[in-house]
């Protein structure tokens, strides 16, 4: 199982007291973390660090957490992490729109720190058995014929 330490968790919220307090919580957790307060550093951070997962902000000026998701999934790098969404609108045309841009998980905000622990964990161990299944896939791609079995 991938540990904790090796998990780079990504805060996208344009208000930085906001990151800063969920960066230090999960760094006390044992995270790796970094954020952004925009969408397009937060593109950038994507594309040049191995993110592992994304708590992404939805209401933020410029580029919102939609759009921010969209482009994210549009690139190689971006469309495989878990974008966890936090907002403050709990209604089913953002959580709709949240779908079709591509968001794994919602929270509600306010966030209990439980709640985010378990959201974080739970994200990071579906991504982590979707690796594991990939490598045994491609190990089983690369297999050499004379060890497949012969059919009865």
């Amino acid at each position: 199982m991938t540990t904790r330490s090796s998990d780079v968790i990504l805060v996208v919220d344009d208000d930085p007291t906001t990151c800063a307090l969920t960066t230090t919580l999960l760094a006390r957790e044992g995270y790796r973390t970094c954020y952004s307060t925009t969408g397009a550093e937060a593109l950038q951070i994507v594309e040049t660090q191995n993110v592992s997962l994304i708590l992404l902000d939805v209401v933020m000026p410029g580029m919102d957490g939609f759009e921010v998701c969209s482009r994210l999934r549009a690139t190689e790098k971006g469309k495989q992490v878990p974008i966890i969404l936090l907002t403050g609108r709990n209604d089913v045309d953002t959580r709709l729109e949240g779908m079709h841009s591509g968001v794994s998980e919602f929270l509600s905000k306010p966030v209990t720190r439980h709640e985010l622990l378990a959201r974080v964990h739970a994200q990071l161990h579906i991504l982590n058995l979707t690796r594991q299944l990939e490598q045994i896939e491609q190990s089983l791609k690369t297999r050499p014929d004379h060890l497949t079995p012969v059919p009865r």
